[in-house]
């Protein structure tokens, strides 16, 4: 056995002693969007920090706990805080969580995140539901030995975010007359938020909104052949020629304002998965 899978069978030991849940879905909580936790029925909640080989969350807005319960009837685990490649930790740290949801059950992957904007029809507090990345992080939580037994050495990445749930979540817009983007999402490492030049060569590259999340995430999901559906709250309107300063708070209190809507497709696309 791997290291890696003796820290997952340590950490799943502990959260066994909590609960016997078998959760279906599992959902990470971005900056600002913690209170879509509010709407689990909840079973249990983990503190992070009794969990072996969890990190701690040190980001303002990021609870740090693992949550069972129930969204809309189905059995889910969320993760109401995750963790950054700026706050100091690995790859393979910031990913753990999500090979721990895979060993307790979960097939699919609900992902939120903040996200400025920089596709000049985006506004902030728009929702932009990703269809690709492109990762600029400079590291990838692959790297490293490859354990045959979580996943392939080379994982396939035409498909990272799943066509299918795409196209719910837009069924699920519709109805709910819930205005949504779709756009391509570019992970970067921050903590600073970006230059004017830097937002022009990360248009011209193809991304429609840059973060400092989600990426990692996502490989090591499909790395384990999880499904993934993730949105972005644009927070902040990131265009070179009108680029005005802006400060946590800002982004913070827009994910705030745009969490009814996010919540209400995230209840919705559970519900019907």
């Amino acid at each position: 056995m791997s290291e890696l899978r003796k820290h997952i069978e340590e950490a799943l030991a502990v959260i066994r002693k909590h609960t016997s849940s078998k959760p279906e879905i599992g959902i990470v909580l971005g900056t600002g969007l913690g209170d879509l936790a509010n709407e689990i029925d909840k079973e249990v909640e983990i503190p992070y920090q009794d969990i072996p080989h969890f990190p701690l969350s040190t980001v303002e807005s990021h609870a740090g706990k693992l949550i069972f319960g129930t969204l809309s009837g189905r059995p889910v685990v969320a993760m109401q805080g995750r963790f950054h490649y700026y706050e100091g930790y690995s790859m393979k740290q910031i990913t753990f969580p999500i090979r721990v949801m895979k060993f307790l059950g979960v097939h699919t992957v609900l992902i939120s995140n903040a996200a400025g904007g920089m596709n000049p029809l985006f506004r902030k507090g728009d929702l932009m539901v990703i269809v690709d990345h492109i990762n600029l992080l400079g590291d990838n939580p692959l790297i490293g030995p490859n354990d045959d037994e979580l996943g392939p050495r080379f994982p396939d990445m035409s498909e990272p975010y799943s066509k299918e749930l795409i196209a719910l979540a837009e069924k699920v817009a519709l109805e709910e007359k819930i205005k949504i983007q779709k756009g391509v999402y570019v992970a970067v490492a921050g903590p600073n938020l970006e230059t004017r030049a830097e937002y022009r060569f990360l248009r011209a590259i193809g991304a429609d909104a840059v973060g400092m999340s989600t990426v990692p995430e996502v490989i090591v999901a499909r790395h384990m052949n999880l499904r993934v559906f993730a949105v972005s709250v644009i927070t902040d309107e990131c265009f070179p020629d009108a680029l005005q300063p802006v400060d946590v708070e800002d982004i913070i209190r827009t994910a705030n304002e745009a969490q009814p809507y996010l919540t209400r497709l995230m209840k919705r696309v559970a519900e019907r998965l």
